[in-house]
């Protein structure tokens, strides 16, 4: 909703972007409405920086440039895109090896990235031969190491968006992602979950606080059918997209690690609890019997659909 001009203050301005392969939609409240639009300038850049940064498919980004020149030399990065770098090896640690940005040969043999890759299934895929260096200076082990953000990336985007309209004084922010998501300010949000074998019926409604929000599911692409098709979340185990359960939805302090979490129930599912419970993160889980499961944290914040 955008502000009359001729009001001074205004209680809400909400826009709409398409950025990350989606749209990025931000709502503000709580300050003037020239910072209001200012705060949500400065968000939108922010997103639209990571994009430039962090995507597989920008040819000048770092994630570009790691890939054709990482295993060669010493490649010098953006801060941003060392920070994701640095958490997703931390990730890859603590979940033992189910978060793992390494699998981009995986994706590009299944048709899902673009680029053709000769041994898509022998790729070395262990973030620990992402080597981090002083400087923001990253290398690979080997030429066979390509990368891929995209399991990450979005959330981290949603919290530096967050970040950029508090500096404006701005009391209420969220902002949507296509899904992933984040809030600050008094207002409990309430968030409708769709179903996963069924994405145009919802399934329940979440309730945040100051707190973010991610889904990860079945894919579905109502232009070509309404049945949905396997994961796009690959298990680094089997090379294959994960099928243990049908989707869910994670609860975590920050987005990036509510993103990231959601691939790790992917293919974790309920043996995740311990990785969940050290992010302070909490997790809906629909199995593949269409049993719902939710972790004892969360359970006061989901209201079932009837």
């Amino acid at each position: 909703m955008y502000c009359q001009p001729m009001e001074t203050d205004c209680d809400s301005v909400r826009r709409a972007k398409p950025l990350l392969g989606t749209f990025v939609e931000i709502t503000a409240s709580g300050a003037r409405k020239t910072d209001l639009n200012a705060g949500i300038d400065a968000a939108f850049d922010a997103v639209a920086k990571v994009h430039r940064l962090m995507s597989f498919h920008e040819p000048d980004s770092d994630v570009t440039r790691l890939n054709q020149f990482a295993s060669q030399y010493p490649v010098s990065i953006d801060s941003w895109t060392y920070e994701v770098l640095r958490t997703a090896i931390d990730l890859n640690f603590r979940s033992r090896g189910a978060f793992d940005i390494t699998v981009a040969p995986v994706l590009q043999g299944l048709g899902w990235l673009p680029g053709v890759v000769d041994k898509p299934w022998g790729a070395a895929r262990n973030p620990d031969k992402v080597e981090l260096l002083a400087d923001n200076m990253v290398c690979f082990s080997n030429a066979e190491i390509r990368i891929d953000l995209g399991g990450i990336a979005k959330g981290f985007a949603v919290d530096r968006a967050l970040d950029a309209l508090r500096g404006f004084g701005i009391a209420n922010g969220l902002v949507n992602a296509g899904g992933d998501l984040a809030a600050f300010g008094p207002d409990l949000q309430t968030v409708s979950i769709r179903n996963p074998v069924d994405p145009q019926k919802f399934m329940c409604g979440i309730s945040i606080n100051n707190e973010a929000l991610a889904s990860t599911a079945r894919r579905f692409d109502p232009v070509r059918s309404v049945a949905t098709t396997p994961s796009a979340v690959i298990d680094p185990a089997t090379c294959k997209p994960a099928c243990l359960i049908d989707g869910t939805t994670v609860r975590a302090p920050s987005c990036v690690i509510a993103d990231a979490l959601t691939k790790v129930v992917m293919i974790a599912g309920t043996s995740a609890t311990d990785l969940l419970e050290h992010y302070r993160a909490g997790a809906l889980l629909v199995l593949a019997d269409g049993d719902i499961q939710i972790s004892s944290d969360l359970k006061d914040a989901v209201s079932l659909a009837a």
